[in-house]
């Protein structure tokens, strides 16, 4: 067997030790650009998130509210189909439309303000009006979060948006009938408590519930 001696034994694990250096930086640099190359257009969604976080944030903390804006988060959501945003006040976490980057582009003539900006401060006034009643439950768009969008300086912030996204539709699926009148009253979805035919109920009860006149189920579509 052929012993080598210190000295070339220790150049060639050198030789080696370089090797394996240039291979890991090799693979490494690989797997650093390959996330890049494959979500690069989702940087920009992220980077935006992260700024409109900051964003409110900030706006919290000028109203007080530094306990809600230590937890509160922002994301782009493309789940969301016909909703420009939505606010989950147990995860602290306001989700907004990615389609409103796009209709940020299209509308920058057309509208005075951000679309994603006052979008953002809708979503941030539920949240705020959550935090300062605590558990109380309130209404989506009750007094609570009026005051807190004024706060938000959306004062005259309307309950829904108005921009063209697409909006959902469905065959209704069942068909309930007034007992008295024949009224037919098509639902999408099954009615589950007692409900009257109104017109019936305001002619023969005085507008009140009367059973008489509970709507039946006559045809189901499935």
């Amino acid at each position: 067997m052929r012993l080598l001696s210190p000295s070339r034994t220790g150049g060639k694990q050198k030789k080696a030790l370089r090797l394996f250096k240039q291979l890991e930086f090799l693979v490494v640099g690989r797997a650093l650009r390959l996330p890049v190359q494959i979500g690069q257009a989702n940087n920009k969604k992220a980077s935006d998130a992260l700024a409109l976080q900051f964003q409110v944030r900030a706006l919290l903390r000028s109203l007080g509210a530094h306990t809600l804006a230590r937890e509160v988060r922002v994301e782009w959501n493309p789940r969301l189909k016909t909703c420009a945003g939505r606010a989950d006040y147990r995860e602290k976490l306001i989700s907004l439309n990615p389609l409103l980057l796009d209709h940020e582009l299209l509308s920058v003539n057309r509208h005075s303000g951000s679309e994603i900006d006052r979008t953002l401060r809708h979503e941030l006034a539920h949240l705020l009006a959550q935090f300062r009643v605590g558990r109380r439950r309130i209404a989506p768009h009750g007094s609570e979060w009026r005051e807190a969008c004024g706060d938000l300086d959306i004062a005259d912030e309307a309950r829904c948006h108005n921009l063209p996204f697409a909006s959902k539709s469905f065959p209704p699926r069942f068909v309930y009938a007034c007992p008295s009148c024949n009224e037919k009253f098509p639902r999408v979805r099954r009615i589950r408590r007692a409900i009257a035919c109104l017109a019936c109920c305001r002619k023969h009860n005085g507008g009140d519930f009367d059973p008489r006149f509970r709507l039946k189920l006559a045809t189901t579509n499935s």
